[in-house]
């Protein structure tokens, strides 16, 4: 008889009823086991350079330190063979398209089915793609015309990021040292992201 494959995963979300919840149902089947648990994007990141023999990240985009997509994008840059499955209760195209350009291999919404939650684990751990099926016809259908692209959806990933902390009311500044970079980065991006 062949054994099952067991999938290790990493969930990462700040609600710890959510955790206890996946847990319980993943202790109920035979091929998932949580491996790891993190409260917020540091500790993801801490857990991955001390052990990285997890299958698949089960994330949720909203962790309260580190932004969901600049998350993912470390994670990504760091192993990219590590799939990600975004655990969300975000269900806009734009957010899921996103996810999927900084690194995502997976997303699903916290109002899935469990039926569909574990659809998504299987096929993400063993290297597929996975898009929860009402998020993928709400792409396909409602964005049709791509005539509607919104001007932020021109930005990189690093103007995104910088728009936002100007947004957050932060100067140019404390954007550099926030970044770590220079305050002349922060000037050129700001010049592009005014162009954009």
């Amino acid at each position: 008889m062949k054994q099952e494959q067991v999938s290790r995963i990493l969930i990462a979300d700040d609600h710890i009823v959510i955790r206890i919840g996946l847990k319980n149902l993943f202790a109920l089947k035979n091929d998932i086991t949580v491996a790891g648990e993190a409260n917020n994007g540091a500790e993801v990141l801490q857990i991955l350079q001390q052990e990285n023999h997890f299958d698949l990240i089960l994330l949720d985009l909203n962790l309260p330190d580190i932004d969901g997509f600049d998350l993912i994008a470390r994670i990504h840059s760091q192993n990219r063979s590590l799939p990600i499955l975004i655990f969300s209760m975000h269900n806009e195209s734009l957010v899921v398209k996103r996810a999927f350009q900084v690194g995502a291999s997976g997303f699903i919404t916290k109002g899935c089915t469990q039926e569909t939650l574990l659809t998504a684990i299987r096929k993400v751990a063993s290297g597929g793609r996975f898009v929860e099926p009402a998020l993928a016809e709400q792409m396909i259908f409602n964005e049709s015309d791509t005539s509607k692209e919104l001007p932020h959806d021109k930005l990189s990933e690093r103007e995104l990021h910088i728009l936002k902390l100007f947004a957050c009311g932060k100067t140019g500044n404390e954007i550099a040292q926030h970044l770590s970079i220079s305050k002349k980065t922060v000037s050129t991006h700001k010049v592009r992201l005014m162009q954009k």
